[in-house]
């Protein structure tokens, strides 16, 4: 937490992180869901060789297109 609150990554996490150089990809794992709202502080699109789901960007995007929708049905 002292690491995200100042912007400043002592340790560089991409080493740990399932999908670098783990092995995951040649294995079964096509993507990796990043679940917790910390993690995309963390990791970047470039420290994976898999695509990453960022569930924070998703939930976000989902939540605009429902405000939307309601928006325009009650207008």
């Amino acid at each position: 937490m002292d690491e995200l609150v100042f912007g400043r990554f002592a340790v560089p996490h991409a080493g740990v992180f399932p999908g670098g150089d783990s092995g995951l990809s040649a294995q079964w794992c096509e993507a990796v869901v990043l679940g917790c709202t910390e993690i995309p502080l963390l990791i970047q699109p470039e420290d994976s060789v898999l695509p990453i789901l960022d569930s924070t960007r998703h939930a976000r995007r989902a939540a605009l297109r429902e405000a939307a929708q309601v928006r325009a049905a009650t207008s």
